[in-house]
């Protein structure tokens, strides 16, 4: 495909970090939010059991007649089984402790790490962006969303273990790439949590830009009180509180993801 001819159908991208607590979630939603303020038809798509990105679009897991669960088992195509979020503007594909079974169940199902790209592919011409939540664990649910994206949107602290977390997420798309998936690429790093002040995370920002470049997003999240409340309202910081610093980086975020991607 030519650089100039127009994208067909949504761009898919995994927010992945196999660190624990490093604003996965935080960056899933709030980049869906930003997203969908900025003009882009968004579907988020809740990978993670915990259900922590269903919980935080506005969405009661727990009344989900349908979730990601019955999608990758087939016995749901993700038309049947999306809701709408009305109040952040996009489509969530919920989680829910179900979802843990998932992994056991799909162990001995043919093509198991095809069948969320099956599924997606149906509703891709409904969508601009396709974003996946995935748990921190490399599991048969990460793999399911690496093998049906384009790209892997990686949130980091500016941390030095951060940094041994991140060779092994590079190692782990290096191999997803070379035998399930030739369109995985990392798409940028995101500096999330970022607090200036700190001489360390200033240093390990700078070591990010100069080994990976350009492949380090220009937007950078702040550590704010803000984002960190919103979950517990239901919503996503950009939604919650739009005026707060980091509501106005993810925005800022989102535009760039658009941008970016235009030139992919």
């Amino acid at each position: 495909m030519s650089a100039a001819q127009p994208l067909r159908g949504a761009r898919v991208f995994c927010v992945a970090n196999q660190k624990g607590g490093v604003g996965k979630t935080t960056t899933t939603v709030n980049l869906a939010a930003g997203l969908a303020k900025v003009g882009q038809r968004v579907l988020m798509i809740d990978l993670d059991p915990q259900g922590n990105a269903t919980m935080g679009c506005g969405i009661d897991k727990r009344k989900l007649a349908l979730t990601v669960y019955d999608v990758l088992l087939e016995s749901a195509s993700i038309m049947e089984a999306r809701v709408r979020s009305e109040k952040c503007g996009f489509d969530v594909l919920g989680a829910n402790r179900e979802l843990a079974g998932a992994e056991v169940e799909l162990v001995e199902v043919e093509r198991r790490d095809q069948r969320l790209k099956l599924a997606v592919s149906a509703v891709s011409s409904d969508y601009d962006f396709i974003l996946i939540d995935c748990p921190p664990s490399l599991s048969m649910l990460t793999l399911n969303g690496l093998c049906c994206a384009h790209g892997v949107i990686v949130p980091m602290q500016c941390e030095y273990f951060a940094l041994e977390g991140l060779t092994d997420l590079v190692n782990t798309i290096k191999q997803v790439h070379a035998n399930m998936n030739k369109d995985l690429q990392i798409i940028g790093l995101l500096r999330v949590m970022f607090d200036p002040r700190i001489t360390l995370q200033q240093q390990v920002s700078d070591q990010l830009k100069a080994h990976f470049g350009d492949k380090v997003f220009n937007t950078v999240i702040p550590r704010n009180v803000r984002l960190a409340e919103a979950p517990s309202y239901g919503l996503p910081g950009v939604v919650f509180d739009p005026a707060a610093r980091g509501s106005i980086a993810y925005v800022d975020f989102a535009q760039e993801m658009v941008e970016r991607i235009a030139k992919l």
